[in-house]
């Protein structure tokens, strides 16, 4: 190397520590403990959402409502082949590609969490996503073109299921943690 007389050129930086910091064997291990955390998250938050959707397939009606908190929010049956309020109700199939790519995007982004509290986010993320892709493959009235489960009644408004909860506590610790994040001056 050549570079200034006074071998600035040699003298190490800080970026350069910290991507020799990240491939030092206790940064890997680091690294595989948060993206196992997503991971269990993840898992967890999938087997909660499929096992209250069996749970609804067995117990609920379509027609009528149990009540938990009055008009607000009570017990519903329901199948959506759109998103939220049954939006893109038409593209079930684009709905299914979107979520297929979402869930790898989750995948890849927990491999590379930079905390645990990250690691949480995206494994609610991941496990909403997936959650709800099960029903997209697998679910009537074919693969790739299944209608979501839904049973949590919002009133009038629309009727969802726990995999939406989890991804919108996954989003809300996600913005949580962005917004507490520590910006650099100047």
């Amino acid at each position: 190397m050549t570079g200034p007389v006074d071998g600035s050129a040699l003298t190490p930086t800080r970026a350069d520590a910290v991507e020799l910091s990240n491939r030092s064997p206790a940064a890997a291990r680091g690294r595989l403990g948060r993206f196992l955390l997503a991971s269990v998250v993840a898992a967890g938050a999938m087997l909660i959402d499929q096992g209250t959707k069996a749970l609804a397939l067995a117990q609920l009606s379509e027609h009528d409502r149990i009540p938990l908190l009055g008009d607000w929010l009570g017990l519903q049956l329901a199948f959506n082949p759109g998103t939220v309020m049954s939006l893109g109700s038409g593209s079930t199939w684009l709905l299914t590609l979107i979520a297929a790519a979402a869930s790898v995007v989750l995948l890849i982004a927990a491999t590379r969490a930079c905390t645990a509290g990250w690691a949480v986010a995206i494994g609610l993320l991941w496990g909403g996503a997936v959650g709800n892709l099960l029903d997209r493959l697998f679910a009537p009235p074919g693969f790739g073109r299944g209608h979501v489960t839904d049973f949590l009644a919002y009133g009038n408004l629309f009727i969802g299921n726990l995999a939406d909860v989890i991804l919108g506590v996954g989003v809300a610790l996600g913005l949580l943690l962005y917004l507490s994040k520590p910006r650099a001056e100047g």
